[in-house]
């Protein structure tokens, strides 16, 4: 390894300082890697479709095998030792592949990725009162507002066009609340579904969070693509069969959320916003929770914390400084299950005397890291 690339806990990059951080503002250079691995941790193997589904079905055999109480434990156990931080920029200097889905998905929308950054910063640029909005929320939370500007950039460049304006958000919300909503699989509410002895398991799970994260993991483990008393259930996320009513893949809001990740939300949104706790046998409630930018941002902000103190408790890294991470984050999901695998891995790395592999970002994250300076001058 040449002196213009060390590779240290803290920095990969031939930009580091003195210090081994990365100066802020500025921009990386990857590093040459060995025997690198598809993981979890490793984000750059999530940014295609075929590294993304075999990351997706790597966690899911994994936790299957440890059980649907290994999150439990891994916070019973404490944080990991001494926190590394993970600092400002990007690793790849090139960005990760896109996704086809996502491609396709904006080509037949007869737009660019690019046309579509336009429009979601021209959004932040002219809207004060959104821009407020944010900031409100982030320091509620304890969070920088670029992890927020980070989620919504990602969110309406890659999956959805922005709106121009922050009211015609509303105008949707009340659009799609018109009717009566049910978070059920053919018939069966998901209310009843989780009666069923299979989660019983879960009874102890204090707070939203772990609740229905050991309920996704129920599904996972008994349910998904299975026959189980007669019923077929589908080999699909929890979230995709039981919680969208309207279209598979759906999101909405600014915020781009999922009803499951704000059922998972609700408990520390009620502490710290006051926000009334959802519950999943009032779908729309949820609905217009997660569409209402009033609503939605609490949310926001509360899924970055959380990813925040999972990779902080759990793998030993302080990405707070990183809204590229983040927004990886918030794109794929998981954080709990992603930081829980990069430890094993880096234990594993540490006892072979190799040094712990940071996180790094996705095509997604990429983006929010490249055009972090102009986006934090608007704030």
């Amino acid at each position: 390894m040449s002196a213009t690339c060390r590779r240290t806990p803290t920095c990969r990059a031939s930009s580091c300082d003195d210090t081994g951080r990365l100066p802020r503002g500025g921009r990386s250079r990857q590093c040459p890697r060995e025997n690198r691995s598809t993981d979890a941790g490793a984000f750059s193997s999530l940014s295609g479709q075929a590294g993304l589904g075999h990351v997706r079905q790597l966690l899911r055999q994994f936790f299957l095998t440890l059980g649907v109480a290994t999150l439990a434990l891994v916070t019973a156990d404490g944080p990991a030792t001494a926190q590394t931080l993970v600092p400002p920029g990007n690793v790849h200097a090139e960005q990760p592949p896109i996704p086809g889905a996502s491609s396709r998905r904006t080509k037949s929308g007869g737009t660019t990725f690019d046309a579509k950054y336009r429009k979601v910063y021209r959004l932040l640029k002219t809207d004060a009162k959104l821009r407020s909005k944010i900031k409100e929320q982030a320091a509620a939370y304890g969070i920088d507002p670029m992890h927020m500007v980070g989620a919504i950039v990602g969110e309406h460049t890659y999956n959805v066009d922005a709106y121009d304006r922050l009211q015609t958000y509303y105008v949707k919300a009340v659009s799609y609340l018109s009717s009566k909503l049910h978070f059920a699989y053919e018939g069966e509410d998901v209310t009843d579904f989780i009666q069923r002895p299979q989660f019983q398991t879960c009874a102890d799970q204090q707070g939203s969070d772990a609740l229905w994260t050991c309920r996704e993991q129920v599904w996972n483990r008994d349910f998904r693509g299975k026959t189980v008393d007669g019923k077929a259930f589908p080999d699909n996320r929890f979230s995709a069969v039981f919680f969208q009513p309207f279209y598979a893949g759906q999101t909405f809001g600014i915020g781009q959320l999922n009803p499951l990740t704000a059922l998972q939300m609700s408990d520390l949104v009620h502490e710290v916003s006051g926000l009334p706790r959802l519950d999943a046998g009032n779908p729309n409630q949820v609905y217009e929770t997660i569409m209402e930018p009033d609503l939605t941002l609490a949310y926001v902000a509360a899924t970055l914390k959380s990813a925040i103190e999972a990779y902080r408790d759990i793998a030993g890294f302080d990405i707070s400084q990183n809204p590229g991470i983040t927004a990886t984050l918030y794109n794929t999901g998981n954080p709990e299950e992603r930081a829980y695998f990069l430890r094993t891995e880096n234990e594993a790395r540490v006892a072979e005397g190799k040094e712990p592999r940071l996180p790094e970002e996705n095509y997604y994250g990429w983006l929010v890291n490249e055009k972090l300076p102009e986006l934090q001058a608007l704030f």
